[in-house]
């Protein structure tokens, strides 16, 4: 979602530690929030992969498989979409659900790579990911021009990415794996700064807590996609 189209204004009335104090607040339930929605994907993903039922039903039945997949894609969709429509009890209830999706769609890497590996690859992640999140939160520099350039290089890589499943050559695997390292590094960069500015408007606490929650979502994806790339990289050759 891109937070500099909501409907809000700058705050002509705040002063420097109103608007601080605003700031924190939002903050604070954003990175709580995307900290649920990470647990909540862990818990189901080991969850799954813990039972070999659940994960034949999930994995070896294609149409439950892409049906929980094209289920994500519509609510990443639907969600920003209808944001102002919803109340922001059920915008927060959609990310859980969301994230327990995620979760059952990647439970097959805990069949696919080793635990000790998948757990240094979260620890880099979240080192890699609170670098970007900071650096995005403190920077002078506005972002916006690098957000617009990431978006499609985002598009580049995804096409590259449906292309090389048919191709599946290994360098071009190895240059995608690399890209979407850098590209969701910027965009963790790119998403803190939105959600910060975002936070500095006067905003209904409604609206301001819906925004909390698609800052989380936002957030939640970029780490969820840094930590799959980075697997690719740290995890190549500890394939069980």
């Amino acid at each position: 979602m891109d937070f500099n189209n909501s409907h809000s204004t700058p705050p002509p009335f705040y002063g420097v530690h109103e608007v601080a104090a605003q700031v924190n607040a939002v903050m604070k339930r954003v990175y709580v929030r995307m900290f649920i929605g990470l647990l909540i994907s862990a818990f189901c993903a080991m969850g799954v992969a813990s039972s070999e039922t659940a994960l034949y039903f999930i994995v070896g039945n294609r149409i439950v498989f892409w049906g929980i997949a094209i289920a994500m894609i519509a609510m990443a969709w639907t969600i920003p979409a209808r944001l102002q429509k919803m109340s922001s009890g059920t915008v927060l209830l959609l990310f859980m659900v969301y994230s327990a999706l995620m979760g059952l769609f990647l439970a097959p890497i805990f069949v696919i790579y080793r635990l000790g590996t998948i757990v240094y690859t979260f620890f880099i992640t979240a080192g890699m990911f609170g670098a970007m999140s900071v650096y995005g939160y403190f920077t002078k520099s506005d972002l916006s021009k690098m957000g617009s350039i990431l978006v499609m290089a985002l598009f580049g890589l995804i096409i590259a990415s449906v292309v090389n499943i048919f191709w599946a050559n290994s360098t071009m695997e190895w240059i995608i794996s690399i890209a979407g390292v850098l590209i969701f590094c910027g965009l963790t960069a790119w998403d803190t700064q939105s959600v910060r500015k975002i936070a500095s408007y006067n905003v209904d606490p409604s609206m301001a807590d819906k925004l909390a929650t698609m800052g989380a979502m936002n957030l939640y994806l970029d780490f969820i996609n840094l930590f799959l790339f980075l697997l690719r990289f740290v995890g190549g050759g500890n394939r069980d």
